[in-house]
């Protein structure tokens, strides 16, 4: 019989702790929270100081007589939860449901799960930490106020199943806004000179940099005209040449809202999968009796923190010197935290930095494997010493004309022989260094090249432009970035296009209302500074029930107008210019979990759906009838085929181009290339150069 109970939240994370513990130790599973507040119902007495009704959660009661029956057996208790404001609010819901003393040493709390991480936790037990589970309940019940209170009044305007919140509502209007400024965005001509020199062999190139000494705004083809008129022939002359060696420092280790970034821009991962993988290797992958079996793989992966463990560090910096030499040890850097970050436990890393990715790779599967290696580089990476450049500028002239060319190479690698950085353009750093110059050289200019430009529109947000944004806004926190994103998607509000967000009819009308009735709720201001005073309850430095009152007071006025003067939106579909072949009757468009699609208006007598093809423009190849359409797989994957389908199977999964490839008569195709998009062949080996 044991002597201890454990309860933590998963299953795979109890099987590993009991195993380390040993004989005197029982860990079972909660499966999370055993109580919450009720879905049926609001939950919170208003007039009882916003007294929160927790419930047991429907399905849990076998779970909770479970861990009933296993503490009755045992002498002490311990809540081993996550190591934040949801693992503290879940170990106060179990003390509360198992009649255990919040105040007695029953919380137990560790950042990593390996053998001696959750060994030490024991050793230092400690009572339930109330700052922490008021932090939980203030934004819970902040967050049912908001949501339990807007959502009836958009199922009875606009339609059933809407839901507004906090966090959720920013987030669409920030998409909703890039939008604005997309349609508003009027391109302005611009020009730049390019200037395509040789020096013996070599050829490099500069770029028309000043006219007389002084900066000259090239807008159009006369101003351009008027500096090509100054060069009177094909030879410049060097008139300076500045060399720097340059030193470029290491990424900092992983947080929450930088992985979900980093694995979407080098992995494709959505956040919502980012997390459920980096939950997978927090609580155990098994790697065989011989290496341990079940062992976590990485730290706690919900956390807005970069700093490292003096152990973690310790181990990384003698792996570099053992691996790579002395030289490539980077000196000891200060975490530089956000404004709001708690900085409650170290960055995400590797458990062991030892446990290289390329020993797991038999083990994990593909998804686990890619973004643990995209952990362990980036810890790895962040100790190492900087990459140093060796940079040259050189000045070329003549009458008064100025070019100015710049090259660079890596003369140390540093943290570079492991990892980079990506960027939310996918670009790829090149590194173009110039020939030998010296001042008072002439070189000749091969060609004198203007090129016309338009500037750019401001992107659409990504996934990773998303979260960037809202962490540096102060939208939300590291937990809450993920499911948000999910929420948007589900409710129809926003679709994703080529990977970025584009909002929705549905999306705008229910904004707008909240913009109307509710402003308070979408103002970025005011959601950062109601994150940080809720942040302020987690220090102990106010009373959750007081930041409730003070934003409830003017809330509950916005209520009592809305409800009378909101009126009812009717959401016309919208026709989608053809009859259904089952019933005929016309076809509509409707807005899913997937974005739009095609339905019979005669729902629910006729169910008939079809998904909208998107012509692209090009003949099918193989059945010469049909058009090439846009399709997508089960996986949402993005696909091409012949709409003439099924009798014509047609299928790539590059994107065909109407012009046939010169050398062989077949299709063109488009594909991802590390400079852009690069046009190649479906048959043989002919490629174009790919697109700037």
């Amino acid at each position: 019989m044991a002597d201890y109970l454990v309860i933590v939240e998963s299953p795979a994370k109890a099987k590993t702790i009991e195993r380390y513990l040993g004989k005197k130790y029982t860990v079972k599973a909660s499966m999370g929270h055993i109580r919450d507040l009720p879905k049926s119902q609001m939950g919170v007495d208003v007039a009882d100081k916003y007294t929160p009704r927790y419930i047991t959660i429907r399905g849990k009661g076998p779970v909770l007589k479970e861990l009933k029956t296993a503490a009755k057996k045992v002498k002490k208790v311990y809540l081993a939860a996550d190591p934040d404001r949801e693992g503290e609010a879940i170990a106060w819901h179990l003390a509360h449901s198992l009649d255990i003393d919040e105040k007695s040493d029953c919380r137990v709390v560790f950042n990593e799960i390996t053998k001696e991480a959750i060994k030490e936790s024991f050793k230092h037990p400690r009572s339930i930490n109330m700052d922490l589970v008021d932090a939980q309940q203030g934004r819970r019940i902040l967050d049912r106020l908001v949501g339990y209170n807007i959502s009836p009044l958009l199922w009875k305007k606009v339609k059933k199943g809407l839901s507004a919140g906090r966090v959720q509502s920013v987030a669409v209007k920030m998409i909703i806004d890039r939008e604005r400024e997309i349609e508003k965005f009027e391109p302005e001509e611009y020009w730049s000179i390019d200037g395509h020199f040789l020096k013996d062999n070599d050829q490099f190139n500069g770029h028309f940099f000043r006219l007389d000494g002084e900066k000259v705004k090239l807008s159009n083809k006369e101003e351009v005209n008027h500096v090509l008129d100054r060069l009177k022939d094909n030879q410049f002359k060097i008139e300076k040449v500045e060399k720097k060696e340059r030193k470029r420092n290491p990424a900092l280790p992983f947080t929450t809202s930088s992985l979900q970034q980093e694995a979407a821009r080098k992995l494709n991962f959505r956040a919502r999968k980012t997390m459920m993988v980096a939950q997978q290797l927090y609580e155990g992958i098994d790697l065989g009796k011989k290496d341990g079996g079940i062992t976590g793989l990485i730290t706690y992966m919900r956390t807005d923190s970069t700093r490292l463990s003096e152990t973690a560090l310790k181990d990384g910096r003698a792996y570099i010197s053992e691996q790579y030499g002395s030289e490539y040890l980077g000196e000891n850097r200060k975490s530089k935290n956000a404004n709001n970050a708690q900085d409650a436990h170290e960055a995400i890393r590797p458990t062991a930095v030892l446990r290289e990715p390329s020993t797991l790779k038999s083990i994990l599967s593909r998804d686990q494997y890619r973004l643990y290696k995209l952990i362990w580089d980036r810890f790895t990476a962040s100790i190492m010493a900087p990459a140093v450049m060796d940079t040259m500028t050189v000045t070329l002239t003549q009458n008064g004309v100025e070019f100015r060319a710049t090259g660079s190479k890596i003369k140390f690698k540093g943290f570079m022989k492991v990892y980079i950085e990506g960027n939310d353009d996918n670009k790829q750093e090149e590194y173009h260094f110039l020939p030998e110059l010296e001042v008072g050289m002439v070189v000749d200019a091969a060609q004198i090249e203007p090129n016309q430009h338009f500037t750019q529109p401001p992107p659409r947000y990504t996934e990773a432009r998303l979260v960037k944004t809202m962490e540096e806004k102060g939208i939300g926190r590291p937990s809450t970035y993920a499911p948000t994103l999910d929420t948007i998607q589900r409710r129809g509000y926003v679709t994703l296009d080529n990977k970025r967000f584009i909002p929705t009819e549905l999306g705008e009308i229910v904004i707008e209302l909240v913009i109307e009735f509710f402003p308070e709720i979408i103002d970025l201001d005011f959601t950062a500074k109601m994150e940080s005073d809720l942040d302020e309850i987690e220090d102990g430095k106010t009373e959750w029930i007081q930041i409730i009152d003070n934003f409830y007071q003017n809330f509950e006025k916005r209520l009592e107008k809305a409800e009378k003067e909101m009126e009812k939106v009717e959401i016309k579909d919208e026709p989608a210019g053809e009859d259904c072949e089952k019933c005929g009757h016309e076809m509509v468009y409707k807005m899913g979990r997937y974005g739009k699609f095609m339905a019979c208006s005669n729902f629910p007598d006729c169910r008939n759906t079809k998904p909208i093809l998107k012509e692209i423009g090009v003949n099918c190849p193989s059945c010469k009838k049909g058009n090439i359409v846009e399709r997508k797989s089960k996986k949402r994957r993005t696909f091409y085929g012949c709409d003439q389908y099924p009798e014509c199977d047609f299928l790539s999964w590059e994107k065909p181009i109407s012009r046939p490839c010169p050398k062989c008569d077949k299709m063109l195709v488009e594909k991802k290339a590390k400079k852009g998009t690069q046009i190649q062949c479906s048959n043989c080996d002919y490629k174009e150069e790919a697109q700037q």
